[in-house]
Parts: C-alpha cells; sequence; structure tokens
C-alpha cells in the first residue's frame, strides 16, 4: 500500500477577498466557494469544483474498492436484515417498527391489545423511493388512535414536511404542512396538534396550533419568539395534561404550559428566563417537577404548585459526585437519571419517600443504560436499555415493584459474536493540567501493549453533549483488524458533569483540544499505540477538533477523518445571516461584539490556522444541503490545505450532492460510507 496520492488533485481558485474585524484585516481567498445564494446551491464554479473532489475521490479510491465491499459486506453482515423492534403497549394498541430483508427503511406497525391483524401505519421504503435521501422526523399517533402526523425530509434539508393520515381510512388528509422543524403534539381531544415551523434563516421560532380539516393559512400562532438566539420547541409532560412550549439556546432556557385540552387557552409561564439558567418540566398531581441548574452545574430537583410554578422548593439537592440529568414522572413513582464518574444510573423514587432513590444495578464496569420507550402513565413495569463496548444492545423489562429484570431481546448479529475474544477498560489519563480524562477503550484479546497496534481514536467534545461507551458492529471490523478502538470523553461534553461541559467552551475552549492530544501521547505512553499508528475521528463540532489538533500535533496521528466539519469558525461566528449563528454564540463567544472572542476564535479556528508544515492524510465529507455545518466549511478547508500543506499524503474531499449533516439516509448506504472511511483508514495505516 501507498500512502501517495494519484495524479490531478483538484486545485481550486484562489480570488481575492478580504474583511475587516476590530481593526484586523483577514484574507480569504476560497470565500467564492459561499454561494450567494445560498441555501440555493447553483453558481456554476463552485459546483464544478465540488464535482472535481468528488471526480478525484472516485479515482483514489477506486483501487481500493475491493477493500470497501468487503469491509461493506462485512458490516451488513453483522445486521440483521428483518430487524424489529420489541413492541411496546401505549393505550388500546400495541406499536412496534421492522424492516424488511434488503430494505433500507423501516415499517411502523401496531395491532389491537384485545387481539386483531397487524396494521400497518406507515411504509417508510414506499415514501423513500426515488429519493436520494429520506429521514422521517416526528411521528405522533392522535391519543385515540385514528390519526397519524407525521413529518419527512427528502433531500436532508431539515425542513420537514407534515402529512396527515387517517388511520380508519388509509387515506391522508388534504392539509400538507411545509418547512416545519419540531415535534408533534396531539391536544386531548385530538382535534389538532400543535408543531413548530423554520424561518428563513432555519431556526423555529414559533409554536402553532393545526386544528385537523383547516386551510393550514388558518393555523394559530401560540407562541413567538423574539430572540434570534432562541429556539421554540414543543412538547407534552407524561401525565399528558399539559404542553409544554420550550423556548432556549444553549444555556438558558424559558418554559410554558398549556392545557392539553384548551390549546388555546393563555399559556402559563413557569419562570422567566435567567441567563444561564436551564431547567426542564414535569408533573404529577399538580406538582410540578423541575429540574434545574440554577444553584449548582450538576443540576437539582425542585417541585412547585400550579399555582405558583415559579415559586421552586428542593427536593433533591445537588451532589458534587452525581450528574442529574433528567427527571420522568408516572403515576406511582418518578425516575431520577444521572451518571456517576460518566457512568449512566437510574433509581425509582417514591412520591411518599421522594428523597429515597432506589438504583438500578448493572454488571459491568463501564456500559451505556437508559429508559426506553414507556409511553404510559399508569406504568409498572419500565422499559430498559444496556449495552456497553463489548455487549451487544440489550432491551429489559424492570419490574418497579420487585426489581426483577426480564431480558427482551439481545442485538442479533447474524454473522456471529463472541465477547470473550475482546476486552474493554476504562482508563484515565492526565491532560497537561493535571485533569485525568476518561477513556473508553476495547481491543481484541491478546492486544499488544509494546507500541506496535494500530489505534482508532473518537471524540467530540462540545455543547454539552457524551459520547456514550457503546456497543458498535461496525468498529469490529478494526478490531479483527488487530486495532484498538478508544472514546476519549474530552472536556467540552458533559460526560462528567454540566461543569466538564463549561471548562471545554469559550475562553476554555482549547482544553478540548489538549485533552484530545494529551489522551493520544497517553496512550502511546501506554503501550497501546504509537504516533502515525494513530487513526482519529470526529464529525461535526468533532470534525473543529480534528482541525485543531492537525493544525497543533499533526506528527500524532496516520489518519484523519473529518466528517462535516465545522472548521471555518471565525467566518460563521461573524456571520448572522446564517440558521445557527447567533444561537451558537453562548457556545463559542459573538465575535461581531466582542474582540476577546474574535481573537480568541482567530486562534484556533482550523481554517484560519492551516499553516505550511506536513499534515497526516485526510478523508474530508460535506453535504450540499447540510444547514448545520455549511458544506462551503469542509470545501474552503479542503482547498486551502491542499494550497499550503507541504507533504504528499492524500487528501480527499466528499461532498454528497443530495443529502444534509447526517450524510446517506438508507442503513446500508449510511454503511458503505463507514466502509469507505474504514478502508481509507486501513489503506494509510498499511494494515490489510
Amino acid at each position: 500500500m501507498t500512502n501517495t496520492p494519484p495524479p490531478t488533485a483538484p486545485i481550486a481558485d484562489r480570488r481575492a477577498h478580504s474583511f475587516t474585524a476590530h481593526g484586523v484585516t483577514i484574507d480569504d481567498p476560497y470565500a467564492w466557494l459561499k454561494d450567494a445564494g445560498y441555501p440555493e446551491v447553483t453558481d456554476p464554479d463552485i459546483l464544478a469544483y465540488l464535482a472535481e473532489e468528488n471526480a478525484y475521490f472516485e479515482t483514489a479510491m477506486a483501487p481500493h474498492k475491493p477493500l470497501v465491499d468487503t469491509l461493506y459486506e462485512e458490516m451488513k453482515a453483522r445486521i440483521k436484515e428483518d430487524e424489529s423492534s420489541v413492541p411496546q403497549k401505549d393505550g388500546d394498541w400495541v406499536y412496534w417498527t421492522a424492516y424488511e430483508t434488503g430494505g433500507e427503511y423501516r415499517k411502523w406497525w401496531r395491532k389491537p391489545v384485545a387481539g386483531g391483524p397487524d396494521e400497518l401505519l406507515l411504509d417508510e421504503p414506499a415514501l423513500a423511493q426515488g429519493h436520494e435521501y429520506f429521514r422521517l422526523g416526528a411521528f405522533s399517533v392522535s391519543n385515540d388512535g385514528r390519526y397519524l402526523a407525521y413529518a419527512i425530509d427528502d433531500n436532508g434539508s431539515e425542513r420537514f414536511e407534515v402529512r396527515v393520515k387517517d388511520l380508519q381510512t388509509g387515506e391522508h388528509l388534504p392539509e400538507v404542512i411545509p418547512g416545519m422543524l419540531s415535534e408533534i403534539v396531539w391536544t386531548a381531544d385530538d382535534a389538532g396538534f400543535l408543531y413548530g415551523l423554520a424561518n428563513e434563516q432555519w431556526r423555529t421560532d414559533n409554536a402553532r396550533f393545526h386544528r385537523l380539516g383547516t386551510p393550514i393559512e388558518q393555523d394559530v400562532v401560540l407562541f413567538h419568539e423574539e430572540d434570534e438566539g432562541f429556539r421554540v420547541g414543543v412538547g407534552e409532560t407524561s401525565s399528558r395534561k399539559w404542553i409544554t412550549i420550550a423556548t432556549s439556546d444553549h444555556v438558558t432556557s424559558e418554559i410554558y404550559l398549556l392545557p392539553a385540552h384548551e390549546p388555546l387557552a393563555v399559556p402559563i409561564l413557569v419562570s422567566a428566563r435567567q441567563v444561564g439558567r436551564e431547567y426542564d418540566v414535569d408533573d404529577h398531581d399538580n406538582t410540578l417537577f423541575i429540574h434545574t441548574n440554577d444553584t449548582d452545574p450538576n443540576f437539582r430537583l425542585c417541585t412547585a404548585q400550579l399555582e405558583e410554578p415559579g415559586v421552586w422548593t428542593e427536593l433533591i439537592a445537588p451532589s458534587p459526585d452525581f450528574y442529574l440529568t433528567g427527571v420522568e414522572c408516572y403515576q406511582d413513582f418518578f425516575v431520577v437519571d444521572g451518571r456517576e464518574d460518566g457512568l449512566d444510573q437510574i433509581a425509582i423514587h417514591r412520591y411518599e419517600t421522594p428523597t429515597q432513590g432506589r438504583r438500578i444495578a448493572f454488571p459491568e464496569a463501564s456500559y451505556v443504560a437508559g429508559l426506553g420507550d414507556n409511553p404510559e402513565y399508569d406504568m409498572t413495569v419500565l422499559r430498559l436499555g444496556y449495552e456497553s463496548m463489548v455487549t451487544p444492545g440489550s432491551v429489559y423489562d424492570y419490574d418497579v415493584d420487585t426489581g426483577e429484570r426480564t431480558l427482551l431481546k439481545v442485538q442479533e448479529i447474524p454473522s456471529g459474536y463472541d465477547a470473550a475474544k475482546y476486552g474493554t477498560e476504562r482508563l484515565k489519563i492526565a491532560a497537561r493540567d493535571g485533569t485525568e480524562i476518561p477513556v473508553s477503550i476495547v481491543y481484541p484479546a491478546g492486544f499488544p501493549r509494546d507500541g506496535s497496534a494500530p489505534l482508532f481514536l473518537y471524540a467530540y467534545g462540545a455543547y454539552g453533549y457524551a459520547i456514550p461507551p457503546g456497543f458498535s458492529t461496525g468498529r469490529m471490523s478494526l478490531l479483527d483488524r488487530g486495532f484498538a478502538y478508544a472514546i476519549a470523553h474530552i472536556r467540552g461534553g458533559d460526560d462528567l458533569g454540566q461543569q466538564w461541559y463549561l471548562d471545554g467552551k469559550l475562553e476554555k475552549r482549547t482544553n478540548t483540544f489538549n485533552d484530545f492530544v494529551d489522551v493520544a501521547k497517553g496512550l502511546v505512553a501506554g503501550g497501546w499505540t504509537a504516533p502515525g499508528r494513530i487513526a482519529i475521528a470526529g464529525r461535526s463540532a468533532g470534525g473543529e477538533l480534528m482541525g485543531a489538533v492537525v493544525n497543533s500535533d499533526p506528527e500524532l496521528w496516520g489518519a484523519v477523518i473529518a466528517d462535516v466539519p465545522f472548521v471555518d469558525v471565525l467566518n460563521t461566528m461573524l456571520d448572522d445571516s446564517l440558521p445557527l449563528t447567533p444561537g451558537e454564540w453562548p457556545e463559542w463567544g459573538n465575535p461581531i461584539e466582542d474582540k476577546a472572542a474574535f481573537d480568541l476564535i482567530r486562534s484556533y479556528s482550523p481554517y484560519d490556522n492551516v499553516a505550511p508544515h506536513a499534515y497526516p492524510p485526510m478523508f474530508i465529507s460535506g453535504g450540499l444541503n447540510d444547514p448545520r455545518v455549511t458544506y462551503w466549511e469542509p470545501a474552503k478547508w479542503a482547498a486551502k490545505l491542499r494550497s499550503v500543506k507541504t507533504d504528499a499524503n492524500i487528501l480527499l474531499l466528499k461532498t454528497n450532492m443530495g443529502a444534509g449533516h447526517g450524510g446517506k439516509s438508507g442503513r446500508f448506504e449510511s454503511l458503505r460510507e463507514a466502509a469507505e472511511e474504514h478502508a481509507f483508514v486501513l489503506w494509510q495505516l498499511g494494515v490489510a
């Protein structure tokens, strides 16, 4: 195998362009790759350049197509093609989903609890037919079981179209709602539902009520958000007595309640927004249960009476050791979710002794666990999900009264799986400031600790999103070829609590990048691998991480996968016309108004810090219709890297011309993309 790229790598034009902010003038010769008509992309020069890059990608990967095909068949063989979910009761019906052999998308089914034939609710394969991309968004059956409201996206733009199906007749109602971006919540009488539309900037700034059988032009705006940085969502409490309208950015939230039987009532404000305070609400017997970080980043649980929803009484105090991530109320008990030392915890609390929780025990030292689908309020048996890096996904029923756990299903791997062939550990590696970073790692039995083996390192590190140490059939293709696979639980995620997240954002953003580099160096020191034998991957904000660490420590990495990478950070945060920018300022800072934020972002923005030195082999992807990380960010980055880097290592840019942020949408099409990335890693690290 060779790392030498094939000839004729595209070279993008450099076109003079500069801008000045805070007295600093910045040249950006690839700014032309942003189409002035975005979100429509019609500029022939831009489309021609993306087509050249895609053609170069195909040429470069063509010799490795047999390997891609082999990996794809391996991955596909680990998927049960006629997979189905465990049925769950909701009211008078039992619901489940199922794939057919060879099917890219699932079908949605139900049958009467009292007995009767299976009923097909929704046929995703039929809806997806003829479309390069398909995604089902909201899916909501009315309380009486008669109507199904659902939303679809057939181009990756995440502007969904709502349709309503009469399940008695099988016919669709005439109303169709385009441009939706929210959940769907039915009113108690099933006369209509709440939803939200995306505005021109792809921000959901509203909550609306649609009454069945009326023109959508008559839909009632129940709430409108004036702050362009906030997003509006609709939901319901567990009892379904209340519909919630929540508005928030990344650090501040505000919630209103509407009686589910009276959606046009004046919304009840729970508590007015306070910058930096987040909260969410559930209810039980006219008492609100409020999960909030108002006094501590690890959150606490409070209660309030509906008559005075803003007067909160502490029920469960914050703990320095327990990160309280949520609460769900049921008729006879409530469930507290959280993490301790980064590991999921589920505790059952009785209303009569609310501070005394009974935790559900789990068998492994590192795992992922959480509540599954539990739609009814009056439940005595809870559906749970469990997995680990060596344990396939498992579904349990948990009897709340007895504590008995019943295994309902274990993820089936048709080609076979033997957990004894793999080992897993949870390590802690010190970052340069002394902070210990958790690392979850899985490896094949007999893995050498002499630095000779390759290792795949993954992380995200943003938005308070934790990467769970779960099971993956895809990564087995690397493990079975001698790789270890590690997840670095770096700051910027909330793996160890909200403070862990706060310590990786704004002025502390570089902790995220340093943590990742220091974890890699710690793994080298521990004999897990060696510099140049580490493949790394990150997606979206994790792609920003990839861009930062290839600038700072390029010699460590043997191959880099950067999917839809957020790398043009400074330009994006300076452009308040882009869909996400105003809502992102609490995460990154506002460089328009704040020179310190401008200087900080400029100091690490991957695109702005590309320098003339050697870079590792890189595989970069983007999506033409991606509203989250716009297509020009990876395109500009790839173009600049090509013109500046001093090495002969290959650099590939693949733009999905009919997809968005998530890449290909079908379960097998997405597997082929994973196979391409794995093949690139094996090629570059010289692993057969």
